[in-house]
């Protein structure tokens, strides 16, 4: 019997009989502006440990990097190839292997979310995302917009290439190396996502560097927790119609528990609790997950 090393906001780490194989099991629980809603969510873990699955062997299948999947185990359980976590800013050797990159690669390819926010703020502008500076939200960028964030702080933090590499302690051509296998693999999730009528709005990724200091793939990506999904047809008549955790971020945008939260944390009071979503929402979020997986993988839920 393993025993729980870490409980992240919706899985849960295990360890396993082998030292180099971890479980992961995913809970149906669902988190916006990194708090845990306390409400849960059917069948939740289980959409995102099959459909990341998906993604994972057409990732090896092409031949685009390393993964850390070792096989499905349950229907919300996989075990993965255990990398060493150094939380330590700079402190990763240079030559250690199967060790994890603390950083998020966001690759946006629509203007929207919070790159639309800060894009209206002035803080993004419009030559660093290839618009026009009177760009409407929901425009193609010219090209995919590459972004980095912290991973170990309190919240995910914007930084550049200079403080990412510092964090990291990885070299340049490694740095490199990783975001051109973000931008493969989201080549290969655009291409699917297409055959059933969606777009890839943005996502993010984490990598760790395996056998070798090559590329490998890790943790959960292309899905509806990580990424930002709308329908294609919509899109084509006018309307970015959100399908994917945005659609739960919304609700509490619109019910102003996300601007309480805002003005608290920049004062620097305790975040006010988060209140339980709707039956309504409940059930329209669990429909929604599961349709997706659909959708994403071409396969039945």
């Amino acid at each position: 019997m393993g025993e729980m090393l870490y409980q992240g906001k919706v899985k849960q780490v295990w360890s396993t009989d082998d030292p180099d194989i971890l479980e992961f099991r995913f809970t149906n629980q669902i988190s916006v502006f990194d708090q845990i809603i306390p409400s849960l969510i059917p069948r939740k873990g289980e959409s995102l440990n099959r459909t990341t699955a998906h993604w994972f062997k057409l990732v090896e299948q092409e031949g685009v990097c390393g993964t850390h999947l070792v096989e499905l185990n349950a229907p919300d359980r996989c075990l993965v190839r255990k990398v060493e976590v150094v939380k330590e800013p700079g402190a990763i050797p240079r030559d250690a292997e199967w060790v994890f990159v603390p950083l998020e690669f966001i690759v946006r390819h629509y203007l929207s979310g919070s790159a639309w926010r800060r894009f209206q703020r002035g803080e993004l502008t419009a030559e660093s995302l290839g618009v026009s500076q009177d760009a409407e939200y929901g425009v193609k960028l010219s090209e995919p917009f590459v972004e980095v964030t912290t991973k170990f702080e309190a919240f995910d933090r914007n930084i550049d290439r200079e403080e990412a590499l510092q964090i990291s302690n990885i070299t340049d051509q490694e740095f490199d190396s990783i975001v051109q296998a973000a931008l493969k693999v989201d080549e290969i999730i655009e291409r699917e996502a297409a055959k059933n009528g969606l777009i890839h709005v943005d996502g993010k990724k984490e990598f760790a560097l395996g056998p070798g200091r090559k590329v490998v793939l890790v943790d959960t990506f292309g899905t509806l927790d990580e990424d930002r999904w709308w329908d294609a047809e919509a899109y084509s008549n006018g309307e970015c119609i959100e399908l994917s955790k945005e659609f739960v971020r919304t609700h509490y945008i619109n019910s102003g528990h996300q601007a309480e939260l805002k003005l608290a944390r920049d004062s620097g009071a305790i975040d006010p609790p988060i209140p339980a979503l709707p039956e309504s929402v409940i059930e329209e979020t669990a429909s929604l997950y599961s349709s997706m997986y659909e959708r994403l993988t071409s396969g039945q839920f």
